[in-house]
């Protein structure tokens, strides 16, 4: 007996028996219905990764469903996506989650390809024509960018909301990539804030902000429609970007530490309680403020790990998100922080 998740009956578990495993029919029909209802994929995407035509996966489903392969169960309805949502909203009034829903054993690859595909969905069908969308670099807004589904927008602009300037980044091209990437999806226009992830004193970040160049982003920043982030955790199981390409010292960490620093978004770094006064870094980090984000009407914040739980839990309580979209796995760990 095989059971898969339906994306379609989230609240229904789907048994697929195995009877005469030596049909090639039926092994077949099993393997399509696993990928359609376990994971979520169309007939298209299905067609192109088993090699067949979209009329024969078509067959394939109607095949395991006539044929008894595929039945509905009710199973645990407290885990399925839609319950986590409502316990998310019931947390947090005014929450707008949505959660995506993958089977037991999903590595953290598929899980964030799954989470930056409901993201990318997200985007490519809220996106409107002359639309600002503040963008945050990370690792999973660069996944995201890889799977928007290219849709030309009139005047829709994407301006990078903190610094990135450093000698990993000019090398590497990792950030501006991510950003020119959702440009180019929407065929928009991308604008890139060259100046340090982290200056070495606030007094020079003072004066860089009153120079015309770097107001000018500021500037595109503050009109914007929409900001899109994840949060960083050092507890991530893929480590944040900003922990790991050298932006931060040992003696950062340390202090960030002490001052009970839990996470961040867009290098503005928060505590458990989702404030940041006495946060010393901040002064020193070229993202936006909070009070920024907080006050702002349109935010959402992509998460595919549940290694961030504790850092989205804080952002929450901090009213720092309006918009989550995260697997179920994540959500659970935001839900039950002691388990």
């Amino acid at each position: 007996m095989i059971w898969v998740m339906s994306h379609k009956d989230a609240d229904k578990l789907i048994s697929v028996p195995l009877p005469a495993l030596a049909d090639p029919n039926v092994v077949q029909a099993v393997q399509v219905a696993r990928l359609y209802y376990q994971q979520g994929q169309t007939t298209g995407a299905i067609a192109r990764e088993l090699g067949l035509s979209r009329p024969r996966v078509s067959r394939l489903l109607t095949l395991a469903r006539r044929t008894g392969l595929v039945e509905i169960r009710i199973h645990d309805p407290q885990a399925h996506p839609q319950h986590l949502e409502a316990h998310l909203r019931e947390q947090w009034p005014g929450l707008h989650p949505q959660v995506v829903g993958l089977p037991s054993g999903t590595t953290q690859a598929t899980r964030m390809e799954r989470v930056a595909q409901a993201a990318a969905h997200w985007l490519g069908t809220g996106l409107r024509p002359r639309m600002t969308v503040g963008l945050a670099w990370g690792n999973t807004l660069d996944v995201v960018s890889h799977a928007l589904t290219p849709r030309s927008l009139p005047d829709v602009e994407f301006v990078q909301l903190n610094g990135s300037a450093s000698a990993y980044d000019f090398s590497s091209g990792f950030v501006t990539d991510t950003l020119l990437r959702f440009a180019r999806a929407f065929g928009g226009r991308a604008h890139l804030f060259p100046v340090p992830t982290f200056f070495d004193d606030p007094a020079t970040k003072q004066a860089m902000w009153r120079e015309r160049s770097v107001q000018h982003v500021l500037g595109v920043q503050r009109r914007a429609d929409l900001l899109v982030f994840s949060v960083g955790s050092v507890n991530a199981a893929t480590p944040s970007h900003v922990y790991t390409a050298g932006y931060l010292g040992q003696a950062d960490l340390q202090q960030m530490t002490g001052q009970g620093v839990v996470g961040d978004i867009a290098t503005m770094f928060f505590r458990a309680d989702g404030q940041s006064h006495g946060v010393s870094i901040n002064a020193r980090s070229s993202g936006p403020s909070l009070n920024f984000i907080r006050q702002h009407p349109q935010t959402v914040c992509v998460v595919a790990d549940p290694g961030k739980a504790l850092a989205v839990r804080a952002a929450l309580e901090g009213g720092l998100v309006r918009t989550l979209i995260l697997d179920e796995t994540t959500a659970r760990a935001v839900l039950n922080p002691e388990e």
